[in-house]
């Protein structure tokens, strides 16, 4: 059985294309193209399940058209239609370092080098031209850390953690409950 600590969200299927069970893939993170990872993970009524890709093909930066095995026709295809699909964590390893997405680190631990822990990175909002980690903190409160390579000093990906060095001012520590407190 698959586990969330196992996957990262990478994209959604949209809807089929064509008669042939081609689905249209929405995609925040081509590592399905970078690495020698043949499957993506489907998650369908809340349990994840791998499936094979038979081939894709680009349409533009962000979307694909994929073809699974055993999706042959549209109606097979339309099980599909809104789908959130996910990638193997062990497989990023093939990836070059700076190839991630910022949805890999959804689920680690965010630690500021000046404060300690701050909480755990619980999405990330990409709705804006500058991402930012939705961060929960340790005394329940949300708190949006930008999601910058500058401010990353430290990585992880065992353990699940993320060390930053966030600039003075963009914490206001006495309002946001830590590990200190």
């Amino acid at each position: 059985m698959i586990k969330k600590e196992e996957v990262y969200k990478i994209g959604i299927f949209n809807k089929p294309h064509g008669i042939h069970g081609e689905l249209s893939f929405t995609f925040t993170d081509d590592i399905f193209d970078r690495t020698d990872c043949d499957y993506l993970i489907c998650l369908l009524d809340g349990i994840f399940v791998p499936f094979f890709i038979k081939e894709y093909r680009f349409r533009s930066d962000s979307t694909a058209l994929v073809k699974l095995e055993g999706v042959d026709s549209a109606e097979r295809a339309r099980m599909f239609t809104n789908v959130e699909v996910y990638f193997p964590v062990e497989h990023v390893e093939e990836a070059e370092a700076g190839e991630l997405s910022w949805n890999f680190f959804v689920g680690f631990h965010m630690e500021e080098v000046n404060h300690g822990v701050l909480g755990e990175i619980i999405e990330v909002d990409d709705s804006t031209a500058n991402p930012l980690f939705v961060v929960e903190l340790l005394n329940g409160e949300e708190l949006l850390v930008p999601a910058q390579e500058d401010f990353i000093i430290g990585v992880d990906a065992d353990n699940k953690n993320i060390t930053v060095d966030l600039p003075e001012g963009l914490l206001n520590l006495d309002e946001v409950g830590t590990e200190d407190e």
